[in-house]
C-alpha cells in the first residue's frame, strides 16, 4: 500500500477558485519511478493556465503542479533517477511531473534529479521551468557573445533567469520593468528600461548610451505579451527569426515571429535535455532563483492571486 497524501486537483475547468484540495493513496512506485515526500512545490502560471479551459490532452480530474523538491521515499526495483544512483532520504527535484501540488507524489524517475545542497527546496521547486524557458528563448534566437538583446518582463521569474543566462554568454541585457521592479532587474545585470509609450526610442537612447551609436539590438524575448512588447521587438529587430514570444502565441503566428511552449514536442525535448546543465549552473550559484514568499500547500489559491497580481517580486512556494 502507498502513502497516503493530499493534493490539489483541478475537478472542472476554470479558475483556481474551482479546484479542490483532496486526500489520495500516492501509489508505491514500480520499475523506473520513485516516490517524493514533496517539501516545496514551484507555483508557475502555466499550473493554472494549462486547466482554465478544456485541453484535449487531458482528463479531469487534473492534478495541478509541475515542479517541487523533496525527499526520496521509495525507489521502484532496479531504477536510478535522472541524475544517476539514488538512496532513500536523498534530497531531490523534479520537473515536468504531474501532480506536484502535493505532500508526496510517485513519479517517472527519469524525471527526478539530486537537489544542489547550496539551494533551500522552495528555490529548488522554482529552478527549472523558468530556467529551462529562458534557456530556450535564448538558444533558439542564437544570442551570442558581444550582442545587445531586448528582454520584456525583466523583473520576473522567467526574465530574471534570461538576465544571468545571458550573462553565461557574454551578452549585454535591456530589460523591460516597472520602476519597482528596476532594482530586481539591475541584480541580475540588466539594463532596466521602463515600459510604457515611446519604448523604442528610451530603448535606443539606452542602446546608445550603453553601447555605442552604431550597436543595434540583436535579438528580442518577450516574457509578457503585450502588443506593446511585440510592437517594439518589430520595430527593433529586422530579422524575424531572432524575436521569439512565451506569451502571445497569437501575434507570432500572424507577424511570423518565435512562439514557444513548454508542450510543444521540441520545446519539451529541449527542456528535458537542458536540466542537468542547469542544475550545475545553480549548484555553482551561477544560476539564482529569487523566490519572494512561500505559503501552506493548503493556500494554492491565494498564491494564484498573488500571482495573478503581478506583484509577486520573485517566486513563489508552497509548503507543506
Amino acid at each position: 500500500m502507498g502513502l497516503q497524501a493530499q493534493r490539489w486537483v483541478a475537478t472542472a475547468w476554470g479558475e483556481p477558485s474551482t479546484w479542490e484540495f483532496v486526500d489520495t493513496d500516492v501509489p508505491e512506485p514500480g520499475p523506473g519511478e520513485a516516490t517524493i515526500r514533496v517539501r516545496a512545490a514551484g507555483v508557475n502560471p502555466a499550473d493554472a493556465k494549462h486547466v482554465a479551459v478544456p485541453r484535449a490532452d487531458r482528463t479531469l480530474p487534473v492534478p495541478i503542479g509541475y515542479e517541487v523538491s523533496g525527499e526520496l521515499v521509495a525507489i521502484g526495483p532496479g531504477t536510478r533517477i535522472g541524475s544517476g544512483p539514488a538512496s532513500i532520504g536523498d534530497e531531490v527535484l523534479a520537473f515536468r511531473v504531474q501532480g506536484g501540488y502535493a505532500t508526496a507524489l510517485t513519479v517517472p524517475a527519469e524525471k527526478v534529479f539530486r537537489k544542489p545542497a547550496t539551494l533551500a527546496h522552495a528555490e529548488a521547486a522554482n529552478l527549472l521551468l523558468a530556467g529551462s524557458t529562458a534557456a530556450e528563448m535564448l538558444e533558439v534566437t542564437g544570442v551570442a557573445a558581444g550582442e545587445t538583446i531586448l528582454l520584456h518582463g525583466a523583473s520576473g521569474a522567467v526574465g530574471a533567469s534570461v538576465l544571468q543566462q545571458a550573462a553565461l554568454r557574454g551578452a549585454r541585457v535591456i530589460g523591460t520593468a516597472s520602476e519597482r521592479g528596476a532594482d530586481r532587474a539591475r541584480r541580475f545585470g540588466g539594463l532596466p528600461v521602463r515600459y510604457g509609450p515611446g519604448l523604442a526610442a528610451r530603448v535606443r537612447d539606452l542602446l546608445a548610451e550603453a553601447a555605442g551609436p552604431d550597436v543595434r539590438i540583436a535579438a528580442a524575448l518577450d516574457a509578457v505579451g503585450t502588443d506593446e512588447a511585440v510592437e517594439t521587438s518589430l520595430e527593433l529587430v529586422p530579422d524575424r527569426g531572432r524575436i521569439v514570444t512565451i506569451a502571445n502565441a497569437a501575434r507570432a503566428a500572424e507577424d511570423g515571429f518565435l512562439a514557444l511552449a513548454g508542450t510543444r514536442p521540441g520545446s519539451a525535448a529541449f527542456r528535458d535535455a537542458v536540466r542537468p546543465r542547469l542544475i550545475e549552473l545553480a549548484e555553482r550559484g551561477e544560476l539564482v532563483v529569487p523566490v519572494s514568499q512561500t505559503l501552506p500547500l493548503e493556500d494554492a489559491q491565494e498564491a494564484h492571486r498573488v500571482l495573478a497580481q503581478g506583484r509577486a517580486g520573485g517566486k513563489l512556494a508552497l509548503v507543506p
